[in-house]
């Protein structure tokens, strides 16, 4: 489909990128969400947790929220997510990679861009073990990426998959990467850096033989991380085979359930081939919409509720 006009306009201070994002990922705050969680142990025997919240009705409709890198269920924009979709008649169940939700898993592994067979096994398990005849996949930054490679990859995907949004979506792992290792981008990348390595010594304790204290030394860059951690873990070459492999990019072309992708242009994450316009001009099941503002996972709105919270409701609710 052609591009998506967006009629998201912020109020000034909100125009800011950095502003925006640093609001909604640090500073708000949402509450009244109840969650349940549920351990799903997976089939080489680790696990990863499940937050389901409900809708105030009954319902067979269930949006599935994966969030972005380091993050967890319990995220604002996960939960101000699962919030309003209980408010309008869809359960909401966040997952939780494996290692993010505050216990580390068992395995020399963990969770990247493109770990797509737990994505697999986690639908698999939601449709044997649950009623739900509609779901709906909503991604953000790394999530957004995971979920479209997920439906572009393979040549069909369940029946019960009605749609999907993904937002802040680094499509190009290699472009967006080269932002984040630039000097606009310092803080995020040291924050994430900082959180990794902390998850990373915890492997060390866990598997001292495959993690040496002069592999950690040696992680200067997230790229480094990647190079020495994310591919020795999952099976790549190195960082940059890691990017080329995962990256959704390639895999939107066979995308064939309505899929929404909402990037804003200043979002200081991701590089030019993160906006797949092409891909979107081409494929009808495919729309793109470019906002001005909102920075990464940012989109500020009224009453404590995002944009892309509202638009990704209007967009499930239309198919």
């Amino acid at each position: 489909m052609p591009l998506v006009p967006s009629s998201y306009t912020p109020p000034a201070f909100f125009k800011n990128g950095h502003l925006s994002t640093i609001y909604c990922g640090l500073a708000r705050r949402v509450n009244g969400l109840i969650q349940k969680r549920e351990r799903l142990y997976l089939s080489d025997g680790d696990f990863l947790d499940l937050d389901w919240s409900n809708s105030i009705t009954p319902t067979r409709k269930l949006v599935l929220l994966l969030h972005g890198l380091e993050g967890d269920g319990q995220r604002p924009y996960i939960t101000g997510s699962a919030k309003l979709f209980n408010q309008n008649g869809f359960d909401a169940c966040a997952l939780n990679y494996r290692g993010c939700s505050g216990e580390p898993n068992t395995l020399y592994r963990s969770y990247h861009s493109g770990v797509t067979e737990d994505l697999e096994e986690v639908i698999a398990h939601i449709l044997s073990s649950y009623p739900y005849s509609e779901i709906y996949l909503n991604g953000f930054s790394l999530g957004g990426n995971l979920l479209l490679k997920y439906l572009g990859e393979r040549s069909a995907v369940p029946k019960e998959i009605k749609g999907a949004v993904a937002i802040s979506v680094p499509c190009s792992l290699h472009s967006s990467c080269q932002q984040l290792l630039t000097l606009k981008n310092i803080l995020y990348a040291q924050r994430f850096k900082r959180h990794l390595i902390a998850k990373l010594r915890q492997k060390q304790h866990l598997f001292p033989e495959r993690i040496t204290g002069s592999d950690i030394k040696n992680i200067k860059t997230l790229k480094d991380f990647d190079d020495i951690y994310t591919s020795r873990a999952h099976h790549f070459k190195d960082a940059l085979d890691y990017y080329t492999q995962c990256s959704s990019l390639q895999f939107l072309p066979n995308i064939k359930v309505p899929s929404l992708v909402i990037n804003a242009k200043n979002d200081s994450f991701l590089g030019p081939e993160c906006y797949p316009f092409h891909e979107a001009d081409t494929n009808p099941n495919l729309y793109l919409e470019v906002p001005k503002y909102g920075g990464h996972v940012g989109f500020w709105g009224k009453n404590n509720q995002t944009y892309t919270e509202k638009r990704s409701l209007d967009f499930f609710d239309s198919q």
